[in-house]
């Protein structure tokens, strides 16, 4: 006999902690395996602008209950920037590195210069 069980567990009550929480800067630590990755993915899938219109992903999910996130869902420009992949054998190859990720944002993220949302200040520093 052969079972398949798909379980998933809503995480989402994170986002409305987190967005509630009002703190400009958070340091998110747990052990390996532990969902750090997912956590981060869960927070650019709701905020990001590149998947506004995703209700899809959160309607059956307790963070959709409270309406006022419904509004947040595709509002902001997220950047997600990982360096688990940097694993230079020197100093200058792990640069080299972290450069190449950091060429690559800014290459997702070029439409943020025709946007609008950026201030002229950001448009110059980008």
């Amino acid at each position: 006999m052969q079972y398949s069980i798909t379980e998933y567990i809503d995480k989402t009550a994170f986002i409305k902690e987190w967005w509630e929480s009002g703190d400009d800067v958070t340091l998110i630590m747990r052990p390996r395996r532990f969902g750090k990755t997912l956590t981060m993915s869960m927070l650019e899938y709701f905020f990001s602008i590149r998947h506004a219109g995703r209700r899809d992903l959160f309607d059956q999910l307790s963070i959709w209950q409270d309406e006022k996130y419904h509004a947040l869902q595709g509002a902001y420009p997220v950047i997600s920037l990982s360096l688990a992949d940097v694993k230079g054998v020197n100093y200058r190859d792990t640069c080299v590195k972290i450069c190449q990720i950091l060429t690559d944002l800014y290459s997702q993220n070029y439409f943020l210069l025709e946007s609008g949302i950026l201030t002229e200040p950001e448009r110059a520093f980008f």
